[in-house]
């Protein structure tokens, strides 16, 4: 395998959603949902798919392994600390991939480098070392120094000049946490290239985070400056306030091209199936005015900007609501819509499902068809989404009943299908969701804390499907739910489950007993 030379006109995309991305607190996903967005990145075109930190964990190496295994046209990356333990098992875990890549690290800044207590000299022949470790394992070798902007620059170019001298093949240059502006960006990648020796027979690369707002103009910046490979997040997931946003800075180099003449592998028209689908898998919703794949990128409701639209897109809208995979919402579906129609619909949006799955899905597209009397695309969306949450969970919703009112007391009493056997409880609560939420803790028991509660409608109308989002910590464990359901109060239930659903799955990765559910039956 020969060493990746430095493209000119090309942005190589680095996808880390499933590393940087996953340690936001609750984006935690489960090995077959990682692989499963690994698939659909190698799909989209993602030139390199950081898959996880396999030393952090067991799970963490066999998701990396197994992604580097069924890979197919993406390099599999793995992370590791600049350790030689760290970095043999990085080399294990990806080594059977087509296009395997080591990414070794350590903190530079003062501030970081007072955590493994190093002196500058100790912590450059600690650099040399471990790249020339990782590069004697594998051709392809990307070394970043953390913190790398609020790195004295004298410092910066001498262990930079080190990692490319020990035969590292990238260089990223992260600000890992989102201090830098566009300007200082750009003038740090053009001078390291300018100065550094051996600087331009590799390839450098940037890793912005969003903690002032700036991740995706410093990235594009960075590429102005000599850059050519950008470190992101499918919907700027990430620690924090994130990471710069795939769709983002692959659009912003589509549509402005006449300014920023270079080109991605990434088939934008993957885009909103993807973002929707990590939304899904991670807990965390996009945001309705989030850039290129908010529900509202494409709306519009003001007189004047209907009225332009009417006679002309462009008059408001810079690209094509297609061009990032997004179809026109519809009103065809409803109650005497077919199994025909509901597949090629389902088609139309990304989901391809065997004969026994659109079983499955068409009695609930029905029975949603009942309740509500046009269904949009983001209803029959949500649905996928909730069927997919509930496949193998011990846990399931069989039946919610509340009562509520100014007269009060709210009460609920709630039936849930535990490992195949029907368990019932009633409760009484500070609202019709606290008391059905206490109502499923009397059944499944646990000491989480409630983080988070976040209800946001579907779409619009009285019989719009509210989708309900929780986040729960037990122990230091922070798991998320969703669900979807034209009753809030029902909605509300499976999302408290599916988080209880994840709980139990991180407890047995923990080492606690996750077969303990204590019953009782208020029947």
């Amino acid at each position: 395998m020969s060493s990746p030379t430095r493209p000119e006109n090309r942005v190589i995309i680095f996808d880390t959603t499933l590393r940087d991305g996953e340690q936001s607190p609750g984006a935690t996903m489960t090995h077959d949902e990682k692989l499963e967005i690994a698939a659909m990145l190698d799909e989209m075109g993602v030139d390199v798919i950081e898959a996880g930190f396999p030393i952090a964990s067991e799970g963490d190496f066999a998701a990396v392994k197994a992604i580097a295994e069924r890979s197919r046209d993406s390099t599999i990356c793995g992370l590791a600390r600049a350790n030689l333990k760290d970095i043999d098992r990085c080399w294990e875990a990806v080594r059977h991939a087509g296009k395997p890549r080591i990414h070794t690290f350590i903190g530079t800044s003062p501030l970081h480098r007072a955590i493994p207590n190093l002196t500058m000299d100790e912590m450059a022949d600690r650099i040399h070392d471990t790249v020339s470790h990782a590069r004697d394992l594998c051709d392809d070798v990307q070394w970043s120094p953390m913190d790398a902007t609020r790195t004295e620059w004298d410092y910066l170019a001498r262990v930079v000049e080190i990692a490319i001298r020990a035969g590292a093949t990238t260089i990223n240059i992260p600000d890992t946490v989102g201090y830098t502006a566009p300007v200082e960006s750009a003038d740090l990648i053009r001078r390291l290239i300018a100065e550094v020796p051996g600087a331009r027979d590799v390839v450098f690369a940037t890793h912005c985070h969003n903690d002032l707002g700036m991740a995706t103009a410093n990235a594009l910046a960075a590429v102005e400056g000599g850059a050519r490979q950008i470190e992101c997040t499918i919907n700027g997931l990430g620690e924090r306030a994130g990471n710069t946003a795939l769709e983002e800075v692959v659009m912003a180099l589509k549509v402005r091209h006449d300014i920023m003449p270079y080109e991605t592998r990434v088939d934008s028209t993957k885009l909103m199936a993807i973002s929707r689908r990590v939304a899904s898998v991670s807990g965390f919703p996009v945001q309705f005015n989030k850039a290129i794949v908010g529900k509202n990128a494409f709306a519009h409701e003001s007189g004047i900007h209907q009225d332009g639209m009417l006679k002309n897109a462009e008059t408001f809208e810079i690209m094509r609501p297609e061009d990032v995979g997004l179809t026109e919402t519809s009103l065809v579906m409803g109650k005497h819509s077919g199994r025909a129609a509901l597949r090629s619909k389902l088609k139309e949006l990304g989901y391809s499902l065997a004969d026994n799955q659109l079983a499955d899905v068409f009695v609930r597209f029905k029975a949603l068809a009942d309740r509500k009397k046009e269904i949009y695309d983001e209803d029959l969306i949500a649905l996928m989404q909730d069927e997919e949450r509930t496949g193998e969970d011990r846990i399931k919703v069989e039946r919610v009943r509340v009562v509520c009112g100014t007269d009060g007391p709210q009460e609920a009493a709630v039936t849930l299908d535990i490992d195949g056997e029907a368990r019932s409880s009633e409760a009484t609560g500070d609202g019709p969701v606290d008391a059905a939420f206490n109502a499923v803790k009397a059944l499944v028991s646990h000491s989480a804390r409630l983080q988070l509660y976040q209800v946001s409608a579907v779409t619009e109308g009285t019989d719009a499907q509210a989708t309900v989002t929780v986040r729960m910590e037990e122990d230091g464990r922070i798991v998320s739910g969703q669900s979807a359901d034209t009753d809030t109060v029902v909605a509300s239930v499976r999302a408290y489950v599916n988080a209880l659903n994840r709980l139990l799955v991180r407890r047995e990765k923990g080492g606690k007993d996750a077969r303990e559910i204590s019953y009782k039956d208020a029947g």
